[in-house]
């Protein structure tokens, strides 16, 4: 509704949409959730640590480095916030000989 509240009223997007006008204002004027505050800062914790690690660390890794560091968080959550926030770990191929 906020990106297209120059091309429709408010009245019209809510009523197409089925919520309240006085229910999107709360929505607008609410403050983020403590889950939502908590996540910003595990992702920040999650790139200093990816940066560090010369971006080739995944979320296994990760995950145990925020373990040590006394985060309480699962692996899957970690890797979807990596997944939100683009990090993907580069992967680097052992080197082989192949000529005699």
């Amino acid at each position: 509704m906020k990106d297209h509240h120059l091309y429709f009223s408010v009245d019209q997007m809510a009523q197409v949409l089925g919520v309240s006008k006085s229910g999107y204002y709360d929505f607008l004027k609410r403050k983020p959730s403590s889950r939502n505050q908590y996540n910003q800062g595990l992702a920040n914790k999650i790139k200093e640590i990816f940066m560090d690690s010369f971006e080739t660390y995944g979320s296994p890794r990760i995950h145990a480095d925020l373990v040590e560091q006394g985060y309480s968080c699962s692996r899957p959550r970690v890797a979807r916030l990596m997944r939100a926030y683009g990090l993907q770990a580069k992967m680097y191929k052992k080197f082989k000989k192949t000529t005699k």
